[in-house]
């Protein structure tokens, strides 16, 4: 029950067993029970302690002696001899100048110091609070010495303050003075909120009770002299503005050597102001945290009523990981029957829960710019999930400045932005917006700004309740079956700016809704076209993807703000409107209207127009010419234009051009202006291989992008000029394209900024030796090239060699020169014999050698053995044996064995080995082994997985070689421990460990 153990070590304190014993028990108190050891170094060097020599040595020689036969009692004793001396602690002679009693003195002051300061109440269940204590401390450690500032931000209710108090429980007693400021933002409000904070700063840390500090400047002063000595812990819960740091923490020097200090807030570009050392976010609780959390609150243990798992899961799922609304609604809900709960969690579907609604306003409300707020509130009725850059394109056209709008949302852990550029939410937050909607009104539905919930809309619009509160609305029908409104249900709403209404067939004069509309987006519109009272001059997005539409209208129509032109799969639009009426449009979206067959030639008048896309778009055999007038044009997609053969002339003058895709298009030949688009980075020309011209024109075709050379006139058509200007060429997709030996140019080596080529599915037998020189070449694809015989070097910086059934492919080239751990995929090469300077590398990443029946006996034990114990890697290769050499084997899928004693710092790894088939041969793939490892002696099980590609179905034996480093284990192995091996897959004939260490010194 002690919170502070001291060890005094002296110079026979090895001898004894019984204080050996002692320790080992005090540092598992530590470990388990938070216990605090102080070592205390009495006329002893700690460095003898630490690594047991002179007394200490000889005293280990006898215990081990006495206990040959328990001699893991002995390792243990000597373990926790190291840990305790690596603790912090005093040493006599290097305090006091080696005088006892003062000495003593300093120790009896140390320990009332630490006895005296009262642990923080963290929560009454802190699940998941370890981790994350663990990933915070990591950023606390690092820079030993200097004064360190850490921010902790995340949404309210994350959980922030919870882990700074643990991580303040943990670590406070390695400070001379600590001290936690709760609810700054809070406190600094009231009048001399920030003199009193001053105040409980100073009082906490230097234990005198009282401390009146008069004003802030004076606070300020006070802080910097008399805590610019000592090192301190310091903890600022939910900071909201830099005047509360710089009142209270203003810099780094106000503090002695080695302090830290926490803060904790919504606004993680406040940290940016700070210019904190480290910040860590404070994610959701993940599923199985979160259901343990819930089921502490909602029935007091951790395993649920059987009845109420179904309704726990949804409850679970609606708080999204947020514990604040994890332990409200728990606790609301404990007690309950199932129709009560039932109830409840109706009602939430609706309206949130009050004390959640409270805490997580407080962020909204701390939106001081009203614009921000109205971006927030539409993004959370209309607009998760949808791409940033077209809501900006809305919102900016409501004059709300969305850009930093939306940058602020983000900072404040309001919004997030996912991989693909979608505008994301939590769901709680999306509710708390929905909630504000709500209480604008709460019973005439026709006076909320927004509406978004179906059944709302439809009554809103059948009876006529529109107001002119009204700013935005969605109708989404949630079958394909259409519905009726008369026009006159919009003809009240004047300040209507957003409307969505898919599926959805109005009747009546169109000149009843809103001129203010900036968004209209209408999927399965079924007009033919657009009526001319419909007034749109301040539309900023028109979106009518599966329209009926065959004309957009059938006159100019001046829309200046119009941006995005939405019309994808509108299957009978047969030509496009005449753009002059449409100076600002960025966006054309034509793909999929199958029965386009003209583009309006005014489109050269577009000079903002950036994106074009008219995929899939069968009937158009040519474009106009004056296409080539848009200098700002980056992205063109003409894949699936099935019919077009020809590029207008003058394409090169498209400067701005950067993404060109014309997959399975009928081009013939490339303009003479091509080799002038110079910023242009991707080209992809897959499948041209329909009505493509004869072999020698499509050769010189491709020669010439590289570099022109003289031809004869009769053929000089087929040629740009030049190629010179394909400089920032990054990607180049020519899979399909029918190409054989001699139609890849001998200077493909000249686009000095390729990164990736895809040349698969192709006839050639050779690569030019030009392909070395590609020094930015890290993907090369070659799969299915069944006539490729052999390659050039290949480039140093190549990551991924893709060359899978290449069948007449005799050799790889050497790899020696690789600066990167490779991936090689070389499955169904049969006649590949050799792989030049495999052995020489140091490590390998992925390679798939099945199928490669002539490299079944090229590689050699040294090889495996050579491998770079820091890195993963996977190898499949055909082997039917594990080697010998390899530590243990087994018949089977199945291995057991024991971690040899005295490993703990010299374990670096394991390699595993998998001798596997299957039932029959198809032409198939499927998911690879993997091997799932089992520490009995700890209850820790994990899944290492080879790879996420197929592999192929054979009855043929193959191996799979697995090398998992000591880092991807996830904690340190210790001698002794008994460890299961299982290889997962349909059949396993063999298996094997084989267990690496660092050699011994010399």
């Amino acid at each position: 029950e002690s919170r502070i153990s001291i060890i005094v070590f002296s110079e026979r304190y090895a001898s004894s067993g019984w204080c050996l014993d002692e320790l080992v028990k005090i540092l598992e108190c530590k470990k388990t029970m938070g216990q605090l050891v102080i070592p205390i170094f009495y006329n002893i060097d700690p460095s003898i302690v630490r690594h047991q020599t002179k007394s200490f040595g000889e005293a280990f020689a006898k215990h081990e002696k006495r206990f040959k036969d328990k001699i893991e009692k002995v390792q243990r004793r000597r373990a926790a001899l190291t840990e305790a001396a690596n603790l912090s602690g005093w040493d006599l002679q290097n305090v006091a100048d080696g005088h006892e009693s003062k000495f003593i003195q300093k120790i009896v002051e140390e320990v009332l110091r630490k006895v005296n300061h009262t642990y923080l109440q963290v929560a009454m269940h802190p699940v998941g609070i370890d981790s994350r204590k663990e990933d915070i401390n990591l950023l606390l450690s690092s820079g030993s010495d200097d004064v360190r500032m850490i921010g902790i931000f995340g949404m309210g209710g994350i959980g922030k303050t919870t882990v700074a108090k643990a991580i303040y429980n943990m670590i406070f007693h390695n400070f001379e003075g600590s001290c936690f400021l709760s609810n700054v933002r809070e406190v600094s409000e009231t009048p001399n909120g920030l003199v009193h904070l001053q105040e409980q700063l100073l009082s906490e840390i230097l234990m005198k009770k009282n401390l009146k500090v008069g004003n802030v400047d004076r606070g300020i002063h006070l802080v910097k002299e008399r805590l610019s000595y000592k090192r301190v812990l310091i903890v600022l819960d939910d900071l909201n503005e830099v005047n509360q740091l710089n009142s209270l923490v203003g810099n780094h020097n106000w503090f002695g050597s080695r302090s830290r200090i926490i803060i904790t807030t919504r606004d993680e570009h406040l940290l940016d102001e700070l210019k904190v050392d480290g910040r860590y976010e404070a994610k959701e609780l993940n599923h199985n945290e979160s259901m343990q959390l819930f089921r502490w609150h909602a029935f007091r243990e951790t395993i649920p009523l059987e009845d109420y798992t179904e309704l726990s899961n949804g409850i679970i799922s609606y708080a999204g990981g947020l514990p604040l609304a994890l332990e409200v609604l728990g606790s609301y809900l404990f007690g309950r029957n199932k129709v009560e709960w039932k109830s409840a969690f109706e009602k939430l579907q609706q309206i949130p829960h009050n004390k959640i609604q409270k805490k997580l306003r407080l962020s909204f409300d701390a939106l001081d710019d009203d614009k921000v707020q109205d971006v927030f509130l539409d993004i959370a009725c209309f607009f998760i999930g949808i791409d940033k850059d077209y809501v900006i394109n809305i919102l900016n056209g409501c004059g709300f400045f969305s850009d930093i709008g939306i940058s602020v949302l983000i900072s404040r852990c309001l919004l997030t932005i996912n991989e693909n550029n979608k505008l994301r939410m939590h769901d709680l937050l999306r509710d708390m917006g929905r909630e504000i909607i709500r209480e604008e009104s709460p019973k005439e539905l026709g006076k909320r700004s927004r509406l978004w919930f179906h059944e709302d809309v439809c009554d809103v619009l059948q009876k006529h309740m529109g107001t002119e509160e009204i700013e935005g609305v969605i109708l989404v029908q949630p079958t394909l079956k259409k519905v009726d409104f008369n026009t006159k249900a919009f003809a009240r709403m004047h300040k209507l700016r957003l409307l969505q209404i898919n599926y959805v067939h109005l009747t009546g004069s169109y000149e009843h809704l809103s001129d203010e509309l900036r968004w209209l987006c209408w999927h399965n519109c079924p007009l033919k076209y657009l009526p001319s009272n419909f007034h749109l001059e301040k539309l900023v997005v028109l979106d009518m993807q599966n329209s009926n539409v065959k004309e957009v209208w059938q006159d100019i129509k001046l829309m200046i703000c119009l941006k995005v032109l939405n019309l994808s799969h509108s299957k009978c639009l047969t030509k496009t409107p005449d753009f002059n009426g449409l100076p600002r449009l960025e966006t054309l979206l034509l793909e999929g209207c199958t029965c386009l067959f003209e583009v309006h030639p005014s489109i050269g008048v577009l000079d903002r127009l950036a994106f074009l896309n008219l995929k899939d778009c069968k009937n158009i055999r040519n474009l106009p010419s004056s296409i080539c007038e848009l200098k700002s044009l980056e992205h063109l997609n003409l894949t699936g234009c099935s019919n077009l053969e020809e590029f207008p002339e003058h394409l090169g003058n498209m400067e701005g051009l950067r993404e060109l895709f014309a997959d399975g298009t009928a081009i013939k030949q490339l303009p003479f202006s091509f080799g002038s688009l110079k910023n242009l980075t991707s080209l992809s020309l897959q499948g041209c291989n329909r009505q493509l011209p004869t072999k020698s024109c499509f050769s010189l075709l491709l020669s010439s992008w590289v570099q022109p050379r003289r031809s004869p006139d009769s053929i000089r058509r087929f040629l740009p000029p030049s190629i010179s200007g394909l400089s920032s060429l990054k990607t180049l997709f020519l899979r399909d394209c029918n190409l054989s030996e001699g139609d890849i140019p001998v200077d493909l080596g000249s686009l000095s900024s390729l990164e990736d080529l895809d040349l698969a599915r192709n006839n050639f037998r050779s690569l030019p030796s030009s392909l070395g020189r590609l020094s930015k070449l890290s993907d090369l694809r070659l799969e299915n090239c069944s006539s490729l015989q052999s390659l050039p070097e290949l480039p140093p910086n190549l990551v991924m060699l893709y060359a899978d059934k290449c069948t007449s492919l005799e050799k790889i080239p050497n790899l020696s020169n690789f600066k990167r751990a490779p991936i090689l995929s070389l499955s169904g090469c049969s006649g590949l014999a050799e792989i030049q300077g495999l052995e020489n590398l140091d490590s390998v990443n992925l390679i798939h050698m099945e199928g490669c029946s002539n490299l079944a006996n090229t590689f050699k034990d040294s090889f495996f053995k050579g491998q770079s114990v820091q890195h993963n890697s996977n190898i499949f290769l055909p082997s039917k044996e594990v080697p010998d050499w390899f530590s243990y084997k087994e018949r089977g899928s199945l291995i057991s064995f024991d971690m040899p004693l005295h490993i703990e710092h010299k374990f670096q790894g394991m390699t595993i080995w998998a001798v596997y088939a299957s039932e029959d041969d198809r032409d198939v793939t499927t998911s690879a082994p993997f091997a799932v490892i089992y520490d009995r002696t700890n209850g820790v099980e994990w899944t290492h997985r080879s790879t996420f590609r197929g592999i192929p179905v054979t009855c043929e034996e193959h191996s799979w070689v697995g090398h998992i480093p000591q880092s991807s284990f996830g904690y340190p192995i210790k001698g002794g421990e008994r460890m299961n091996v299982s290889i997962i897959w349909d059949k396993v004939n063999q298996c094997g460990v084989h267990l690496l260490y660092k050699p011994d010194p010399l």
